[in-house]
């Protein structure tokens, strides 16, 4: 290995630790959590998910009188494990919010170049349908489509990408307004480059950033609304374990005591979009020259 590349591998290396050091460590490792748990669902769990036993209802979470290790955090009212329904939930939650944050964040960043960069009557057309998106509440909107369509895991991520995707267009455009009057793109508009040219190795490599950090922070919103839906019977049917569906399953037990029905959906739930929120907030600083104060 030349001296040079072995200089640059080395700074590579000094950069990758200077970003894993500064991660924030309990939101990271609360989101592996969670990704790991989905993955190997399969072999966590220790019982189907959708099947359970009737002399089993409403068992109680391990420390309470009448518990056992054998249901950690109890039974539902069908006599479901709660801790292997939790489990399958973080696999539903991962691959919609995920898949539709993916989805909508494509449609938006391509839709937000093309409007800001064409502009004239192309802008138009654009601005104006996500203006029209904008202006309707988007959880609402949502309820409409899902009935509409019907409930489905894909239906889901099909309608939460249809939903979302304004807020990338909006973003994006704002910054290919200001990009399209650097000396780069005009240079290359010298240089005979066509307007997709400059838009794919020009515009684009200068917005993902911001297309990133907005999907980490769209990923908390995409997933309280997929748990929403599931809530109101609208989205992931059941059986399937879901956070929303055990949230909707417990919510009659509440009050009657069978507080671990809807607490743990519920934990977990929060600790997912916290932990995606703060990581969010932790990659607009490192991707902002501006916030880093360079």
């Amino acid at each position: 290995m030349s001296v040079t590349a072995r200089d640059t591998a080395v700074a590579n290396a000094g950069s990758v630790r200077e970003w894993l050091r500064d991660v924030p460590a309990i939101p990271f490792l609360i989101l592996g959590c969670i990704a790991f748990a989905a993955i190997f669902a399969d072999f966590l769990a220790p019982y189907d998910p959708q099947f359970g036993s009737l002399t089993d209802r409403f068992k109680p979470p391990f420390w309470q009188h009448g518990g056992s290790l054998a249901h950690i955090f109890g039974t539902d009212h069908l006599g479901r494990d709660v801790y292997s329904r939790l489990i399958f939930g973080a696999r539903v939650s991962m691959v919609v919010g995920f898949t539709a944050v993916i989805v909508s964040g494509v449609i938006g960043t391509v839709l937000g170049i093309v409007s800001g960069y064409l502009g004239g009557w192309v802008d138009q057309v654009i601005m104006r349908l996500t203006d029209t998106w904008l202006a309707l509440p988007a959880l609402t909107f949502a309820i409409f489509l899902a009935a509409i369509v019907g409930p489905s895991e894909m239906n889901i991520v099909i309608i939460l990408a249809a939903v979302y995707w304004t807020r990338y267009a909006r973003i994006v455009r704002g910054e290919v307004l200001s990009l399209k009057e650097r000396e780069f793109v005009r240079l290359a508009v010298v240089a005979g480059c066509s307007k997709i040219s400059i838009m794919r190795r020009h515009i684009l490599p200068n917005v993902v950033n911001s297309s990133i950090v907005l999907a980490t922070l769209m990923l908390g919103v995409v997933i309280v609304t997929e748990a929403s839906l599931s809530f109101l019977g609208v989205g992931v049917p059941p059986p399937k374990p879901a956070w929303g569906v055990m949230l909707s399953d417990g919510k009659q037990g509440l009050m009657v005591g069978y507080w671990w029905l809807t607490v743990m959906p519920g934990v977990c739930i929060m600790l997912m979009v916290l932990s995606a929120n703060l990581l969010g907030d932790w990659l607009r600083v490192k991707l902002d020259p501006q916030l880093r104060q360079l």
